[in-house]
């Protein structure tokens, strides 16, 4: 069996993916768009801009072009800038006549296009992959995820059924525990994947940080904030550059009215759209100078992707328009298009409060519809369910 590292970080970019901005494809390889934040002690920068000058001499090599495009596509989920995705399509976008029977190929193009939520060519180009390479955990796993986020989870059970024999034992025990955690069974996923991830020795720290990252959360539903605040911390100290770990545990702190730590957590990450928002919300909750300015940059992102007919930033664009801008009805348009595609519990829960605070409840009857019937465990989506019923939704 294989340890793949998908599974650690697959969740981890489709929470993320609707603030990233729509990425951008350079005509050629040489086309400089813009010089990226790096240093001379990033090593994962070193390594794609090494690959970069092997690619000059040796252009036609569909495997160093494969491998450009995986190691982009990583930084864009680790950094959260989306321009790296753009690098990443412009590597690959040589192989769609000359590697069609490369597995490698088809995964990282299914990666790309489930980035930019075109689920559906996403969902073949996996499949494609698989039927390539059987023995790859990677494109289930990244099926697995693409069903969660379309709240699918039958679907997405059967992917994790299908891991066991391709990846590591705990990989595929997370999956399912993923799936159990999002369908009434959320102590039983939470006791049984701490068990078996305590039992486990020698695990890669980007897996420890995911397997972190979601005990975290299941810890903070089933309302244990001590066990979530040292998940999160423990998962901090690896060192990893986790995006999502840095805005799961900015909203843990925001949650626990925090907000000055945020400032400090995220002082380097305005690149990062997703951490720009916390940025916005720590800076007004607690008053800050900077909270104005970290507000205008958000606002000018979201007009140039409306401009664009960029849907991608829909979820975070309604968290902004409610939560910073006050506008609830323009929040709740966003929130109602952006649940058309997406409907994991996030998506779900500004769905929620968008339509209370815009006098609309029926509006959020498909999140209410879908926690009814998920049987999803959260205390805060329970209370919303509430106030919406007393409002007059179908509970």
């Amino acid at each position: 069996m294989r340890f793949s590292p998908t599974m650690a970080a697959m969740v981890a970019l489709l929470a993320a993916a609707p603030a990233l901005a729509a990425p951008f494809t350079p005509k050629s390889d040489d086309e400089v768009v813009e010089k990226l934040p790096s240093t001379a002690s990033d090593p994962s920068i070193r390594r794609v801009d090494s690959l970069r000058k092997q690619l000059a001499a040796r252009p036609d090599d569909s495997a160093l072009r494969i491998e450009i495009g995986r190691r982009y596509f990583d930084l864009a989920m680790a950094q959260g800038d989306p321009r790296y995705v753009g690098y990443a399509t412009a590597a690959i976008a040589p192989l769609e006549k000359a590697a069609p029977n490369d597995a490698n190929y088809w995964l990282i193009k299914g990666l790309l296009q489930q980035y930019s939520h075109d689920f559906a060519s996403a969902m073949k180009s996996l499949q494609r992959a698989s039927e390539l390479d059987a023995k790859a955990p990677d494109p289930v796993a990244w099926r697995a995820a693409i069903n969660m986020v379309q709240a699918q989870y039958p679907q997405a059970l059967g992917e994790c059924a299908r891991l066991v024999p391709l990846a590591h034992p705990l990989q595929a025990q997370a999956c399912t525990a993923y799936v159990q955690a999002a369908t009434g069974q959320l102590q039983p996923a939470y006791d049984a994947l701490l068990k078996e991830f305590n039992a486990t020795r020698g695990l890669p720290p980007e897996f420890v940080v995911w397997i972190r990252t979601r005990l975290a959360e299941m810890a903070t539903r089933l309302q244990r904030t001590d066990e979530a605040q040292m998940h999160f911390t423990e998962a901090l100290k690896l060192g990893v550059t986790d995006q999502f770990l840095l805005g799961a545990w900015a909203d843990f702190l925001l949650a626990q009215k925090r907000p000055a730590e945020v400032m400090t957590l995220l002082k380097d990450w305005e690149r990062s759209d997703i951490l720009l928002l916390r940025l916005a919300y720590a800076g007004k909750a607690a008053n800050d100078s900077r909270a104005a300015g970290w507000a205008a940059q958000l606002r000018d992102r979201f007009q140039a992707a409306s401009l664009r007919g960029d849907r991608l930033h829909e979820q975070e664009a309604a968290r902004f328009e409610l939560d910073i801008e006050g506008n609830a009805k323009k929040a709740l348009d966003l929130a109602t298009r952006n649940y058309t595609s997406q409907k994991e519990p996030r998506d779900a829960e500004i769905l929620m409060r968008t339509a209370l605070a815009a006098g609309d409840a029926k509006a959020a009857q498909p999140a209410l519809d879908w926690l009814r019937t998920s049987r999803y465990e959260d205390p805060t989506l329970s209370a919303l369910a509430s106030k919406l019923a007393e409002k007059g939704a179908t509970q």
